[in-house]
C-alpha cells in the first residue's frame, strides 16, 4: 500500500465528500455522535455496493486500509493540478 503525499487531507476531505454522497442519495442520516470509523466504514460499504470502488478481500477491510482506499477514491476525483495532489 504507498501512502499518498497529504493522505491526512485527503482522508479528512473524502470522508466529508462521502458523508455527503450517503446523505445525498438519501440512504443515511449521519449523527454529529456518530464517529469517523463508524461512517468510514458505512461510507466504504455503500460505495463498494453502488460499485464505485472495488471491494477489498474481508480479512484487509481494517481502519488503516479503508482510510488509504477511501482518499484513493477522493484523490482520483480531483484534478491533476489540485493542490492536495501536489
Amino acid at each position: 500500500m504507498k501512502k499518498l503525499k497529504n493522505e491526512g487531507a485527503l482522508f479528512k476531505e473524502a470522508l466529508l465528500a462521502g458523508v455527503k454522497y450517503a446523505e445525498g442519495r438519501g440512504v443515511v442520516e449521519f449523527e454529529p455522535t456518530d464517529s469517523a470509523s463508524e461512517k468510514l466504514l458505512y461510507i466504504y460499504r455503500l460505495l463498494v455496493h453502488d460499485k464505485v470502488i472495488q471491494p477489498m478481500p474481508e480479512e484487509q477491510v481494517a481502519e488503516k486500509t479503508l482510510r488509504h482506499k477511501l482518499a484513493m477514491w477522493y484523490a482520483n476525483q480531483l484534478p491533476k493540478d489540485h493542490p492536495l495532489l501536489m
